[in-house]
């Protein structure tokens, strides 16, 4: 990681903004999943929480922030870690349960903004546009209790491979005995990464996930060699886990065995062994169109550490950006990061029925023609701005989120597009513009954009009172496997318009 001769910021600047990062997040959760509105006065937005009856009020709708309890008549101001402590209390009392590990997840995410803050502090961010989008993303997920939770280990550990503090480093390299070997699809661009000596073949390692597992006994017998690392750079994009490799225009995504959102971040073994399937019915479904599927087209890994030292290769660029565009992470629009088109565009209205017109018609399309269920949240969603930083292109990837039909009824299929594209998506663009450029109102655009595909789901989702929001505060609390996406009803911001 490059740094620079900075002095560092004063500590109590730090833990402040460590605080509000971490606040935001959690409230959203919390207000979401367990409070309905109460009435109030003022600029403040009052709640009553459903597991005590008690009041909480905070600044600020979209990104709620400076949490106040009512107590003793008046009301008093709480920090990120008496938050958590409200947090656990009201989940305790909402769900009959206790639960230990999370509110140390939540005051571990905390710890990691601090940790991230300082870093950037010293760090220097990339001069490539795409790359420091996918740096972007401090406070992460807008609706995860514990959205920068590192699985509780030392900074030092995951700090030097942290794509929020603009890490970039080489890759390890592992000669894997032939006989060992175990892959699928193509995976011959691990072998351009180095070499290895006869009767081995290459083996790209994360080196953090390294550290994480113990392969001694396959280093001792032979199974495993060391050669060094790669004579490139790779670099950690929001994914934490999957990195890009400019010299290369290669993704590689690992398994690292640690918790990050709501899952051990391993490559199972499941996933893998359907994947061949699950990308080419995505791939099939971009054959035509300007949108593309970044391919996930092969991976390699040990026969005898299949989970713990897998690697995905994925598709860069080439062929697949259209000429003279930058791609760049749909959700570090929403956060925000120097070089945003969401901070330049003369005409906001324009800019977002481009937007739209990149983004949802290839995701809908997928669905209706190939029945193939893209994972087209922010993370997974990258989009390509001309030269005036105009949305013309989007780019979806990660074959391990796309479902199938029939493998999953079609209402499922739909509730889970909606959550994905809409929800998590749409409304967190549309707000995040909005709020730069009011008076916007993004809404009737986005009703236009879905009336003209003929899906017979659209008429109620332009209807229904209420969307499907996924509760992640609740599906952490119950230890409940975070595929299994639980739903709560938000109001339906196009059903208004």
């Amino acid at each position: 990681m490059d740094r620079v001769h900075l002095n560092p910021p004063p500590a109590a600047d730090v833990a402040a903004r460590a605080d509000a990062h971490a606040v935001t997040p959690l409230l959203n959760c919390l207000l979401r999943e367990v409070a309905e509105p109460h009435p109030g006065s003022g600029e403040r937005l009052v709640y009553r929480l459903s597991g005590s009856g008690r009041l909480l009020r905070v600044r600020g709708e979209r990104r709620p922030a400076e949490p106040e309890v009512r107590a003793a008549g008046a009301w008093q101001r709480i920090d990120h870690a008496e938050l958590v402590k409200l947090v656990a209390d009201e989940l305790r009392r909402h769900t009959g349960t206790s639960n230990h590990e999370l509110p140390a997840e939540m005051l571990d995410s905390r710890e990691a903004v601090a940790a991230l803050l300082a870093a950037r502090a010293r760090a220097v961010p990339p001069d490539d546009l795409y790359l420091r989008s996918e740096q972007s993303l401090l406070t992460g997920h807008p609706y995860h209790p514990a959205p920068k939770a590192r699985g509780g280990g030392p900074v030092t550990a995951w700090l030097p491979y942290a794509p929020e503090a603009h890490a970039r480093f080489p890759l390890t390299l592992l000669g894997l005995r032939e006989d060992a070997v175990a892959e699928e699809g193509d995976s011959r661009a691990l072998d351009a990464l180095g070499e290895a000596p006869p009767g081995y073949r290459l083996l790209p390692a994360h080196p953090w996930q390294l550290d994480l597992v113990d392969l001694a006994p396959a280093f001792a017998d032979g199974r495993l060699i060391r050669l060094g690392t790669t004579d490139c750079e790779a670099w950690p994009t929001a994914a934490i886990r999957t990195l890009y490799v400019p010299e290369h225009d290669l993704f590689l995504k690992f398994s690292l065995d640690v918790r990050i959102t709501n899952d051990i971040r391993r490559l199972w073994r499941h996933d893998l062994l359907k994947l061949r399937r699950t990308d080419a019915a995505a791939t099939a479904a971009f054959v035509t169109g300007r949108a593309a599927w970044l391919s996930d087209r092969g991976y390699r890994t040990a026969g005898f550490a299949f989970e713990e030292l897998a690697v995905l290769v994925r598709d860069g660029f080439h062929g697949r950006l259209l000429p003279g565009t930058t791609p760049l992470l749909a959700a570090a629009l929403v956060e925000g990061f120097e070089g945003s088109p969401l901070d330049g565009t003369a005409d906001p209205a324009a800019w977002w029925e481009a937007y739209l017109g990149a983004v949802v018609p290839p995701a809908l399309a997928a669905f209706a023609e190939h029945g193939v269920v893209l994972e087209a949240h922010l993370q997974n969603t990258l989009v390509a701005v001309d030269a005036d930083g105009t949305p013309v292109q989007a780019l979806f990837r990660d074959a391990e989120g796309v479902k199938l039909l029939p493998d999953v009824t079609r209402a499922a299929a739909w509730e889970r597009l909606v959550y994905c594209l809409v929800v998590n998506h749409l409304v967190e663009v549309a707000g995040a513009l909005a709020e730069r450029h009011p008076p916007l109102n993004p809404w009737p655009a986005v009703r236009r954009e879905l009336a003209r595909h003929d899906l017979p789901e659209i008429t109620g989702l332009l209807t229904a009172p209420t969307l499907p929001g996924k509760t992640n505060l609740l599906l952490r609390w119950t230890n409940a496997d975070g595929a299994d996406a639980r739903y709560r009803p938000l109001p339906n911001p196009l059903a208004r318009t």
